[in-house]
């Protein structure tokens, strides 16, 4: 749906979080389809490099966090989308609650482009490629908290955008 479509303002369906529907805005952090490795004497499986992290720019260093987010009533209305231009950002879900993401193209300005929903399964988390314009975490259902691995730094890594359009999130999962 074009800029134009979205003006009049819309209703988005959260489609269910797949890594090739994901793939323009980033990676989606899951165990499943991926590899692991033996170790701790056979007590452990290891899932190695689930998604990179890209943090350097300008001096900036990695920094692990935890976010506990309130949930949100659905619909959601979208209002402000961000992105990160020196960063990656990824979100891992600790407590097992699905939650919402909500990104947009890049649209070649300033301005994201088409947006899409997902609805992360409890067990699926995302990392954002640099400079995806995506909403702040959604939790829904129940106080969450994350696991983020982000930038810290010097250098201005949130560009925030207004939308210009209503646009509602739902999910009927």
């Amino acid at each position: 749906m074009g800029r134009e479509a979205m003006k009049t303002g819309m209703l988005l369906e959260a489609e269910p979080l797949r890594a090739a529907a994901f793939a323009p805005f980033g990676y989606v952090i899951e165990t499943a389809g991926h590899r692991s490795r033996s170790i701790n004497q056979g007590t452990c499986e290891r899932f190695d490099a689930l998604a990179p992290v890209d943090i350097v720019p300008d001096g900036g260093r990695p920094m692990i966090s935890i976010f506990r987010a309130m949930p949100r009533p659905l619909p959601h209305m979208v209002r402000i989308l961000e992105r990160h231009p020196l960063s990656t950002q990824a979100f891992y879900p600790l407590d097992g609650h699905p939650f919402l993401i909500v990104v947009a193209y890049d649209s070649g300005h300033a301005v994201p482009g088409q947006i899409r929903a997902f609805r992360a399964a409890g067990n699926q988390g995302v990392s954002y490629h640099r400079n995806t314009w995506h909403h702040a975490l959604l939790a829904i259902g129940a106080v969450s908290q994350f696991l983020v691995v982000d930038r810290d730094g010097p250098g201005a890594n949130c560009d925030q955008h207004e939308l210009d359009t209503t646009v509602l999130v739902t999910t009927t999962a």
